[in-house]
């Protein structure tokens, strides 16, 4: 009796534990975390191409620099490093907040930038 209260409750665990890691990576696809350099801005329409995905900003969207202070959208400008973190929608991605980089940060800078984490 003991032993089978024992397996049943290690048979719970495991199914919680599969179950919970696959809604982690549902919400993760939509989720977009990446670096990239801006090929052209259109600051009328809201759209921005990077790495030659378009993105899109909304009211929400926070523009930030390196340090994290909040910067303008006229700072960025073609040929400028970011980091985007946004959300895929329907037809694009919408930029939640986007960093201006110095330069590319490549893996042993990204300490540098706890954003990047």
């Amino acid at each position: 009796m003991k032993k089978r209260i024992i397996a049943a409750g290690i048979i719970f665990i495991a199914f919680s534990l599969l179950l919970s890691s696959a809604l982690t990576l549902a919400l993760a696809q939509s989720t977009v975390k990446m670096q990239g350099l801006v090929m052209s801005i259109d600051a009328k329409n809201n759209v921005m191409v990077v790495n030659e995905k378009t993105f899109v900003w909304d009211q929400s969207t926070v523009f930030n620099d390196e340090k994290g202070a909040q910067i303008g959208i006229d700072k960025f400008k073609p040929r400028s490093w970011v980091f985007i973190e946004g959300e895929k929608g329907d037809q694009s991605i919408v930029i939640k907040t986007i960093y201006l980089l110095p330069k590319y940060v490549g893996s042993k800078e990204r300490y540098l930038y706890p954003f990047m984490q």
